[in-house]
């Protein structure tokens, strides 16, 4: 997954409940790992999807440097803070090691799997074999340096939502999707493997777009992909997608507002239970109105509707 760096790195691999899996990846990342993932313990066998399992592995690498074990120290505090925040559940348990020169291009590989999204989304990795039933839409993805492989609940949670709007909906003949901050493209393939066929992709890493296009030739659908900010976007949707952080998502409240076409539909993920407040004073005012709320461990997602046009 990473291309350039120093020689040696800092392995740190945690095991811990699954309640607080994605709490312990996020904090990684946002404490400038290279590369974060997840491993269940019980791992999956042939064909069959992942079994639920009541621990997860994560695992993180940070370049070896001065600031090494003050970053170890760092994880240390926050797994300690995470046993009064879950009182219920297991203390995490941490490991660390130097490794040199991992393979890359195949270390990451091994931590993803098909995985069932939703009731007729499944999500492969372009390496892994899977055998799909006659309802299931498989969804190939190769990531590389991108986010979205379907394995986090944010990502699983909007493609639910993609799934019961385009499916459920009838009223709407033709259906125009942004996907903001689209990563690796999957919520916008999505969209266009359920029968959208005007999706527009936008992530303000030239990087992301372009292994965004790569998935998108792979699924065999047409995505219009843009590497600008959101807020440069003019053309108004009736399917807004925004898998981003809570102060984004209020940073772009305004801008979303005005893009979203009377009863059209937006999907706000990437939210963390203690971002809901926020994010509903925002948000759930007219013009929208709340259309449903979907929940995974500490995540939250928003499906929001706007009124029509001559409604107050």
């Amino acid at each position: 997954m990473i291309e350039n760096g120093p020689e040696k790195w800092l392995k740190l691999r945690i095991t811990a409940p699954l309640e607080m899996a994605d709490a312990i990846g996020n904090f990684l990342e946002e404490t400038g790992a290279s590369g974060v993932f997840s491993e269940s313990l019980l791992p999956p066998g042939g064909n069959e999807l992942p079994e639920p399992a009541e621990t997860e592995d994560v695992f993180a690498f940070f370049p070896v440097d001065v600031r090494m074990d003050k970053r170890v120290a760092n994880v240390r505090k926050y797994l300690k803070s995470l046993e009064d925040i879950f009182p219920g559940c297991a203390a995490p348990a941490l490991e660390t090691e130097v490794v040199v020169d991992p393979d890359w291009g195949e270390q990451w590989k091994k931590y993803f799997k098909p995985i069932r999204a939703c009731n007729n989304i499944v999500v492969k990795p372009t390496w892994e074999r899977y055998t799909p039933a006659s309802r299931d839409i498989v969804v190939e993805i190769d990531p590389g340096m991108a986010f979205g492989t379907g394995q986090h609940a944010s990502t699983r949670m909007c493609m639910e939502a993609i799934e019961e709007i385009l499916l459920k909906d009838r009223s709407v003949s033709g259906w125009k999707v942004l996907d903001v901050g689209c990563g690796t493209g999957i919520l916008g393939i999505t969209a266009a493997k359920l029968g959208a066929q005007d999706v527009v992709c936008v992530d303000n890493d030239p990087k992301a777009t372009q292994i965004a296009e790569e998935n998108a030739r792979l699924n065999d659908v047409d995505l219009r992909l843009l590497n600008v900010d959101a807020a440069q976007i003019r053309d108004q949707r009736n399917l807004i997608i925004a898998n981003l952080t809570a102060k984004l998502l209020v940073k772009l409240h305004d801008h979303f507002v005005k893009l979203l076409l009377p009863e059209g539909y937006m999907i706000l993920s990437g939210i963390i239970e203690q971002d809901m407040q926020t994010i509903e004073e925002h948000y759930c005012a007219l013009p929208l109105e709340l259309h449903r709320v979907l929940r995974e461990k500490e995540w939250v997602c928003y499906i929001l509707k706007r009124k029509p046009s001559d409604a107050a």
